[in-house]
């Protein structure tokens, strides 16, 4: 593993002449971000070696690597996801090989269903904590030492600083931004009425299928992690109705402005 990070960071080093402080993750309907970032060098996933290749619709598949906000940045313009049939070391690879290009910061976005009943289609909100309901995790196996300790501490995956930047943030640009507790299932299906009780029951306010593998091996690697969620549709059980990717990202693009406007000034608050 450590030897296939070396040869990816080393192919994507002779690509670029800047060192990226800032990592993103965007996923569905904020992919369009990585277009803002000036004096762009694209690197497509299938172009470096080992990355591994997004197959979801609303996902490139390409880092973007440049200077957002004033800050040196690189962009993962598409995410990987467990229910792609990768494994759970295969969807965090790209973490691991930001942390070698120098990533400090990473700023993790996702599409997800609401199960708290402030939230509502449209709403952002800044994870506090999270609840992994995948069934796996990235850091089974042998550990990479070179990374991090085999027993990464998780009772601040979401940096308490950057949360409070977002707050300030939010503030600062008169956005409703809510918080709370993400958890995330290896999909690929919309939950059940049983399970969103389930999920709700036991503390979370979102649901999704991503997210928080990256956080997890982030947090390894000594990187800061801000979470930020964009509520595509209730999952509430009570009044669930069925469900559509095509109307999850319809809502994404629909606040797509805001949450731009929203990652963007954290950026430029960003140390």
């Amino acid at each position: 593993m450590q030897q296939k990070i070396s040869e990816s960071v080393n192919y994507i080093e002779s690509k670029i002449n800047v060192e990226p402080k800032i990592g993103l993750i965007l996923g569905s309907g904020l992919g369009d971000l990585a277009d803002e970032i000036i004096n762009p060098i694209v690197i497509e996933y299938k172009d470096i070696p080992h990355f591994p290749v997004s197959t979801v619709e609303g996902h490139k598949g390409q880092l973007v690597i440049g200077e957002l906000m004033g800050k040196n940045v690189v962009a993962m313009q598409g995410r990987l996801h467990y229910y792609e049939g990768y494994s759970m070391q295969d969807i965090t690879y790209p973490v691991r090989v930001m942390k070698k290009l120098g990533v400090e910061t990473l700023l993790v976005t996702n599409a997800c269903g609401g199960m708290n009943p402030k939230l509502y289609p449209g709403a952002l909100m800044l994870i506090t904590d999270h609840i992994n309901m995948m069934g796996d995790n990235p850091l089974m196996g042998k550990n990479l030492d070179d990374f991090g300790p085999r027993f990464p501490d998780m009772s601040a995956a979401y940096n308490p600083e950057l949360i409070n930047v977002g707050r300030k943030v939010a503030k600062d640009l008169d956005i409703d931004v809510q918080e709370g507790v993400y958890t995330a299932i290896s999909g690929p299906y919309y939950l059940s009425k049983a399970e969103l009780k389930m999920l709700r029951t036991i503390g979370g306010d979102t649901v999704g299928m991503s997210t928080i593998p990256e956080t997890i091996v982030a947090n390894h690697s000594g990187i800061k992690v801000l979470g930020i969620s964009c509520v595509t549709d209730m999952a509430i059980a009570e009044t669930l109705e069925p469900l559509e990717h095509e109307k999850v990202m319809e809502i994404a693009n629909m606040t797509k402005p805001k949450f731009s406007a929203y990652v963007k000034g954290i950026i430029k608050e960003v140390e």
